[in-house]
């Protein structure tokens, strides 16, 4: 019998103080607490960690050695524990081919699908392409060209060049005398080859007959030959009429003689080079080199770097080349571009052919022709070098391939049909159209179709059914990984576990529920007790309201954050929970709860508009954002909240502003630059990908603390300048573990071991530089100090100050200066940038864009956040947020609403204004939900505090 409960006891990773707890079995448990105070640490670093590390256990020590071993958490044990699987947001890929479609495996039965049923039309004509067996064809011919004279030929070469000397000696070795070159019968004879420059049509000449039902025996015995030379492709020729028909064992056109190999489902995918469109490789896009990104400025001249991947005339042959094409023109290096012949400036782009006239071939300035910029740059792509490639990459955009249009295959591929539709029109369908086509499906097909397709089908709809009920129906099967949220691609992952119907498993989950309005949120509940009442066990670390409402038990961990953490604060069943007054339990009664400004910012008066976006599923939408305001953008997922902001507005305003190359979605026009003076995005991903990045290195205090350093009398007798004082180059670093703090030992067949450095023992500098202390402090101990700590400790160093102090004020006081980068959650790793952006000197006419800020925060954490951000509006800043989380929607000066649906049905605004009003309209469901909020919210009371808050807004307005 299992054990009713996985028992923890002793549980110390990171922040954990000794946790011992229950947890009940096959029940939805969630663990909520402030962020930062062990949540993850227990749920993923302890039970996680364990489960996986007895899984490697199984393994031999042979196959352990491959793997590479993991650590045994700190924990004194762990007991009732299954199999664990665990579902993070970390976005599942970066590969450029993996899709949507691909990781639910339903592209793959899609594939198999139109392997065996699918029909085939001719590229060409558009007509079905028929297959004839051996007898179909000789019974054709004698019923359609009974008592004629017919030529039997064996296709060989089909619109190709080459001198194909070596084949026609090929042929008359077989014993054929004869071909048909171009349309026309020539002999063999020795020594013979066509002009290699010329695009060719050969086929051999089998044999020459009247066609009679007596002579069926030679007509059957020259048809088969003609099948093998030909590669199951035989022609035969009318010679009176001049008409050629073709005939073929695989799917032919009989008009055009195109023939198909036969489906197999490598044929449907983009991955394998049977069915890769042959001009992308299956990307849907190629890297193209734009005369605008070449020429970024036509009014500088071309010795001035009007030429990007030149830069500046240097005296070297390219440049010399150009000179002579330009002297030809009566122009020189020096004349702008802008002024240059249009004609003049294709040539030196694209290249001249030959030398122009018979002059410059008897001066014979340069001997080869000018190959041009572009193809010139076009062939560095190929180099072998990756500081060339890395190069060429600042020249290059990705565009739609015009071969396959973004559909990844190659035309034949695009030619099999179900229902007239071929497998790339399914794939860029939403899921809920794509369920829609499906429904029904079986009337549409034939007989032999539906028997053929009877169990794929049933597979293909359960997948396309989970997907559903985990909120992603706006997505598409094209979609390509990389472009997915952390949330989206975590219930992707959850739609495939639940296909895979497994029982008794223990499923931990990260937040689940990021970037999913509320209204999707009860189906994501309920695909949770789906997979609950399947016969597991899940975990959840969530902060959301309803899904701690809706748990069977509830872990509360605090009381506060990093070494304020790291005890059960409360637990038990949802009403219990209510009952114990931890703070958690206190946001959710109603206790406590974020307050609203009774008095919205006036803003600046001026506004930023956005006319006719139509990029992905937005429908021309125009956008006016209120200036000097808190906004938020709101809408159900998928939209157009991020194709909006993140895709169209981003990428103008980052263009305009620091000339960034990324390309915005299509727009019309935008207005309003003028009142801006620069736009910063705070997202959430990580700081650093290395444990030598930290807090203190991505803000940059460290450099301040490092010149401060250099600058105490002790390190002016030494002789220490600010390199002394980092880790990460040589001279005060400690040698041995080169400034890590820790040493890695390779066990081969065990996991590797980090040891402390025995020389400087976790400290990371040499003796020498350790003694140099400012304030009794070495450089290490400031590593070592939490936030709070050190704004005490450099409360009379100005620039220090201000960049730790909005450390804390966004709520990161527990993490330590030198925390490793790897460490931090993406909630924190955000809060730290936008800690980095709060101590610049502000301007007042920044445009902030933070998108979904409120990942992975606490009630208390997000009223940190709130006031934070109300600080950046008050100082006449425009703070833009896309966000799902009501308790800051509802402080927002300004809410505009995407909508109504997600997918082909959303893309326009359904409403705009402050949130009294939005809450009124009646078709957008976010206002459905911001009504209820608003009700039981309640208005900040404190009068005086809030007066002076008005007072600074009309100043700054």
């Amino acid at each position: 019998m299992e054990a009713p409960f996985i028992e923890v006891y002793g549980a110390r990773e990171h922040n954990l103080k000794n946790v011992s707890v229950q947890i009940p079995r096959g029940k939805l448990v969630v663990f909520t607490g402030i962020s930062g105070s062990g949540k993850s640490s227990l749920a993923f670093d302890t039970i996680y960690a364990e489960g996986q590390r007895r899984y490697m256990e199984t393994f031999s020590a042979y196959a352990r050695s491959f793997m590479g071993g993991l650590e045994r958490p700190d924990v004194d044990k762990i007991e009732g524990l299954s199999p664990v699987i665990s579902i993070e947001q970390k976005t599942t890929s970066r590969n450029p081919r993996s899709t949507v479609g691909t990781i639910t495996e339903i592209y793959d039965f899609l594939r198999l699908f139109y392997a065996r049923t699918a029909e085939a039309f001719s590229y060409v004509t558009g007509k079905k392409m028929i297959r004839q067996s051996d007898d179909q064809i000789i019974n054709y011919i004698l019923k359609h060209f009974e008592g004629r004279k017919l030529v039997v030929l064996a296709p060989v070469v089909k619109g190709r060049k080459g001198h194909y000397r070596e084949l026609f000696q090929q042929v008359a070795k077989l014993g054929f005398t004869k071909v048909r070159v171009d349309g026309e019968l020539l002999d063999i004879t020795s020594k013979m080859q066509v002009d290699r420059y010329k695009i060719h049509d050969i086929e051999i000449v089998i044999d020459r007959l009247v066609v009679k039902e007596d002579d069926r025996f030679r007509l059957s015995g020259s048809m088969q030959s003609a099948l093998t030379h030909g590669k199951g492709t035989a022609l035969v020729l009318d010679p009176d009429a001049n008409k050629t028909q073709f005939f073929s064992r695989f799917l032919m056109d009989p008009s055009t003689g195109i023939a198909y190999d036969d489906p197999a489902p490598n044929t449907f995918s983009f991955n394998s080079p049977y069915g890769a469109c042959p001009v992308c490789n299956g990307l849907g896009e190629i890297q193209q080199i734009t005369e605008e990104s070449v020429i970024p400025d036509p009014k500088l001249s071309i010795s001035r770097g009007g030429i990007a991947p030149l830069g500046e005339y240097r005296d070297i042959w390219i440049f010399q080349q150009m000179n002579l094409i330009l002297k030809k023109h009566k122009v020189s290096l020096t004349t702008p571009i802008e002024k240059l012949p249009r004609e003049l400036v294709e040539r030196l782009l694209n290249g001249v052919p030959e030398p122009e006239d018979e002059d410059d071939k008897k001066k014979a300035t340069y001997s080869e022709p000018f190959e041009g910029i572009i193809p010139f740059l076009r062939r560095q792509m190929e180099s072998e070098s990756d500081n060339i490639r890395e190069w060429i990459q600042q020249y290059t955009q990705a565009t739609e391939c015009p071969e396959c249009h973004g559909y990844r295959l190659k035309k034949e591929s695009l030619h099999f049909k179900i229902d007239h539709k071929h497998i790339g029109e399914l794939s860029v369908m939403d899921i809920g159209e794509l369920s829609r086509w499906f429904e029904g499906l079986e009337e549409r097909l034939t007989d032999r179709q539906n028997l053929i397709a009877r169990e794929l089908l049933k597979e293909i709809r359960k997948r396309i059914g989970f997907l559903l009920e985990v909120g992603l129906e706006y997505l598409n099967l094209h979609r390509s990984v990389r472009t997915l949220s952390g949330g989206e691609s975590q219930r992707i992952r959850l739609a495939t576990q639940i296909g895979t119907q497994l029982v008794g498993v223990l499923y931990i989950m990260d937040e689940p529920s990021i970037g999913l309005h509320q209204r999707d949120n009860e189906r994501l509940i309920n695909a949770l007790k789906h997979l609950r009442d399947l016969g597991n066990s899940v975990i959840v670390v969530e902060h959301d309201k309803d899904m701690i409402i809706h748990a069977d038990h509830v872990l509360d961990i605090g009381p506060g954050a990093g070494i304020h953490g790291g005890h059960v604060v409360a637990e038990g069943d949802p009403d219990s929970f209510l009952r114990s007054g931890s703070l958690t339990a206190q946001y959710l009664s109603g206790e406590k709860h974020i307050e609203l400004r009774r008095k919205k910012r006036e803003g600046h008066g001026t506004e930023l508009l956005l006319k006719g976006a139509k990029g992905h599923n937005l429908k021309n939408v125009t956008l006016k954002v209120p200036l000097g305001k808190l906004v938020a953008v709101t809408g159900v997922s998928g939209s157009g909240k991020s194709s909006l902001i993140h895709d169209t507005l981003y990428p103008i305003l980052n263009k305009h502003f620091f000339n960034a190359k990324k390309e915005p979605l299509q727009f019309g026009a935008i207005e309003g630059l003028e009142h801006l003076d620069k736009v910063i995005e705070v997202d959430q991903s990580p700081i650093g990908r290395t444990p030598r990045s930290n807090p203190a290195t991505y803000t940059g205090v460290f450099t301040e603390i490092r010149q401060l350093y250099s600058n105490l009398p002790e390190a002016k007798i030494r002789a220490y300048g600010p390199g002394r004082f980092s880790f990460n180059v040589k001279g005060g670093r400690c040698e041995t573990c080169e400034g890590a703090g820790i040493r890695t030992i390779e066990m081969n067949f065990l996991p590797d071991v980090h040891v402390q450095c025995e020389t400087c023992k976790g400290r990371r500098y040499n003796r020498e530089t350790l003694e140099v202390r400012f304030k009794g402090k070495s450089i290490t101990d400031v590593l070592d100090m939490t936030i709070e700590k050190a704004v005490e400790f450099f409360e009379n160093q100005p620039r220090i100050l201000r960049k730790i102090k909005t450390l804390a004020d966004v709520g990161l006081g527990y993490i330590t200066l030198g925390q490793q980068a790897t460490t931090l959650s993406g909630g924190e790793a955000q809060r730290v940038k936008l800690a980095t952006e709060l101590s610049k000197k502000d301007t007042g006419q920044t445009f902030y864009i933070l998108d979904e800020p409120t990942t992975g925060l606490h009630f208390e954490d997000i009223r940190h956040l709130s006031d934070v951000l109300q600080k950046l509006a008050d100082k006449g800043n425009t703070v833009l947020i896309i966000e799902h989380n009501l308790d800051l929607i509802k402080v927002a000066d300004h809410i505009i609403d995407l909508g109504p649906e997600g997918g082909a049905g959303g893309g326009t605004i359904v409403a705009q204004g402050p949130p009294e009003q939005v809450a009124k309209v009646k078709k957008s469901h976010t206002a459905r939900f911001l009504a209820e909020e608003l009700k039981v919210s309640k208005y900040a009371e404190e009068k005086p505090v809030e007066t002076g808050k008005d007072n600074g807004e009309d100043q700054t307005a």
